[in-house]
């Protein structure tokens, strides 16, 4: 099983005078998912058996014992995804036609929003970062099964991974011990610190350099790690881009652990309007 990180509701205006306000459920889950049928097309190996999971099913019947919540639409999309329409909504990115969040934590997730929706890609995969091909990780194993991808030397745990296998303390407990080392002067776990990030920035360059969004907004466990990791990534982007794209606003994340649960509140408040335009249709 795997958890669902974030659920809310999406409260619209009534759709007829005189009606009571629409209300709709929205969760934010880890995994690809087929935001039509809210069902997990596929996942790492951080979720074994998550693929297939009719999340949008199990939702409705748990909620069908509770009468206020009978029948009530429900709105699923990955995590990332909701995570960028939140800031994007009320967060870091407030105000932008179109923007690009990574998130760095256990995983190297994106999304990518245009006009307030996130963008989902001919196979619901738009947006995933993670899985881009950058120099540094060409032996190191991605949970996707592959080699060489950005996850392998840019996630969390990786980092962890790649300072013990590079002879760091073998009683280093996690990554969050390895960045305490590097910002104590540690010079392995510095480095490896500032790869992972750089890894990040590079693959980053190389996405905005294709989309052009007025913003990048950065989240994720890894986003705190402090400023050696976050000026390694910026500087990393800064180098790659064009010139054109010299000051593009690079943000840290504002929503914190919400920002999931606003996007996927907001996802259910476009369900709504979505079906009132389509008079119900989907």
């Amino acid at each position: 099983s795997a958890l669902l990180v974030a659920v809310g509701t999406g409260v619209g205006g009534p759709a007829r005078r005189g009606a009571p306000p629409r209300r709709a459920r929205g969760a934010a889950t880890a995994g690809v998912v087929d935001v039509g049928r809210g069902v997990i097309v596929s996942a790492t190996d951080t979720l074994p058996g998550w693929p297939g999971t009719d999340v949008a099913g199990g939702l409705r019947r748990r909620l069908a014992d509770l009468a206020e919540a009978a029948d009530l639409p429900v709105f699923v999309e990955n995590d990332v995804d909701a995570h960028a329409a939140g800031e994007v909504w009320r967060g870091a990115a407030a105000g932008a036609r179109s923007a690009l969040l990574v998130a760095v934590g256990t995983g190297v997730g994106g999304a990518v929003v245009l006009d307030g929706r996130p963008l989902r890609g001919a196979h619901h995969v738009a947006g995933e970062l993670g899985h881009v091909p950058v120099p540094g990780a060409e032996l190191l194993r991605c949970p996707c099964g592959r080699t060489g991808h950005l996850e392998a030397i840019g996630a969390g745990p990786a980092v962890h991974r790649r300072y013990l296998a590079l002879g760091g303390d073998a009683t280093s407990p996690d990554t969050r011990d390895v960045v305490a080392r590097a910002d104590a002067g540690d010079e392995l776990a510095a480095s490896v610190v500032r790869d992972a990030a750089r890894a990040v920035g590079r693959a980053v360059a190389g996405v905005v350099t294709v989309l052009d969004p007025e913003v990048v907004v950065v989240g994720g466990g890894m986003a705190g790690a402090g400023d050696l990791w976050w000026s390694a990534l910026e500087d990393a982007l800064r180098a790659e881009v064009v010139d054109v794209l010299a000051d593009l606003p690079l943000r840290p994340a504002a929503l914190g652990n919400v920002a999931a649960v606003v996007g996927a509140a907001r996802g259910a408040w476009n369900l709504l309007d979505d079906r009132t335009t389509d008079g119900g249709a989907r």
